[in-house]
């Protein structure tokens, strides 16, 4: 029997691929209001956000995720300042190029001031308070950080801010910590995910780390990993280590980035993924 008037024959073949757009975008849509997929990524110093994660955010970004970046510190314990002649003008300055950072990976930024290079001594319950405040007013369902290792320089600074985050990821959802902050509104937050910065390999003449095992590989392409790098940029008070950091990066990595699941609300068995809002749920 042959199609009738104005019969399209290839308009059900347009439909699988019509869905899986929506659910790349990955927008739930209700009666009366647009769920949006949230990332917040906490680290130790400017230029992490870049050098770590900066395809992921701009691929998260691009997909329609909201991305939160919160830094511990402002990064004045540097060897590298610029033109700074003491820690208060390189703190401002480090914070403007963190937010020049920012905007080129379509991400919100806040720094911190927690002291560079001590992360190690300060108080544990106030850091992982000032988190967990942020978990419960951005309600990501997908947490990014460093893990105890360090990543893959070790630094003591990363290894605690990953600490902070594991903790407020854990506490945030709990009606039983900081519960002064319920007080005003908030209410606890479960995130659905947390991952730590991971890789398969290992930088020669470092102290010794044990790194998470890799359980996500994301492809970010050439044009994300250009941009990253150009993220890394930003930072001009750091620039003895642009060519250094592109190397690296290009080399070791390409345009990957390697997270491992370090944690998830709903329990389950790990297998690889691509995606780190892979099983993530809209509720």
């Amino acid at each position: 029997m042959g199609a009738g008037p104005g019969h399209n024959p290839d308009c059900s073949d347009l439909r699988p691929r019509r869905e899986m757009l929506f659910r790349k975008i990955k927008l739930w849509r209700g009666a009366s209001k647009v769920l949006m997929r949230k990332l917040l990524c906490i680290t130790a110093h400017p230029d992490d956000e870049a050098g770590a994660f900066g395809g992921t955010l701009l691929l998260c970004h691009e997909r329609g995720a909201e991305t939160y970046i919160v830094c511990m510190t402002a990064g004045t314990a540097a060897r590298n300042r610029g033109m700074a002649r003491s820690n208060e003008e390189l703190a401002e300055l480090r914070r403007k190029e963190f937010a020049a950072s920012c905007k080129l990976l379509g991400a919100r930024g806040e720094v911190l001031n927690y002291p560079d290079g001590k992360l190690d001594r300060v108080e544990l319950y106030r850091a992982v308070g000032e988190l967990v405040l942020r978990i419960r007013q951005i309600r990501p369902q997908v947490v990014v950080t460093f893990g105890p290792d360090g990543g893959l320089t070790g630094h003591v600074d990363h290894a605690m801010a990953g600490t902070f985050a594991t903790l407020a990821f854990e506490w945030a959802g709990r009606s039983d910590r900081y519960a002064e902050q319920l007080e005003s509104g908030l209410t606890p937050h479960r995130s659905q995910k947390l991952y730590y910065h991971a890789a398969d390999f290992a930088l020669p003449d470092r102290q010794p780390i044990a790194q998470p095992t890799v359980t996500a590989r994301i492809e970010i392409g050439k044009e994300r990993f250009e941009k990253k790098v150009e993220a890394f940029r930003q930072h001009t008070t750091q620039a003895p280590l642009f060519e250094r950091v592109r190397q690296n990066l290009g080399q070791a990595l390409g345009t990957l980035e390697m997270f491992h699941l370090a944690a998830r609300r709903d329990p389950g068995d790990v297998r690889p993924e691509t995606d780190l809002f892979d099983g993530v749920n809209d509720d």
